[in-house]
């Protein structure tokens, strides 16, 4: 999976938007203003960290090599993965709509309408 295929379902997700918070070579990925997605931009492979909850995150350690506690982040509640194409890109992109189900499930009930208002639109 490569920079254009993650931005592209990126945009598939209602409310999302990318951003610069720390520097030029780390996007992250966030809906209404919480991240659920960090980019290292430099890296070759590239590699992305996922919001996941605890249980699954050791699950995913354990049977991907590629996966690990997430750089710089709660190492419980993030795993970095490297997409050097050792995981399923289907599998990728299932760990990419969980960590933005935890997030969405997280926000208040007036930006889930928000958020709920560009979908059916």
């Amino acid at each position: 999976m490569n920079l254009a295929q993650l931005r592209n379902y990126f945009t598939t997700k209602a409310g999302s938007f990318e951003d610069f918070p720390f520097d030029e070579t780390t996007m992250v990925i966030k809906i209404q203003n919480k991240m659920f997605a960090l980019i290292a931009l430099e890296k070759d492979p590239l590699e992305i960290s996922l919001k996941c909850d605890p249980y699954l995150a050791e699950s995913f350690r354990t049977q991907y090599k590629a996966v690990s506690a997430g750089y710089h982040l709660n190492k419980r509640h993030w795993n970095s993965i490297v997409l050097d194409g050792s995981i399923p890109n289907k599998v990728v992109l299932e760990m990419i709509d969980h960590s933005y189900q935890l997030v969405f499930d997280k926000l208040t009930k007036k930006n889930k309408a928000e958020i709920e208002k560009l979908i059916e639109e």
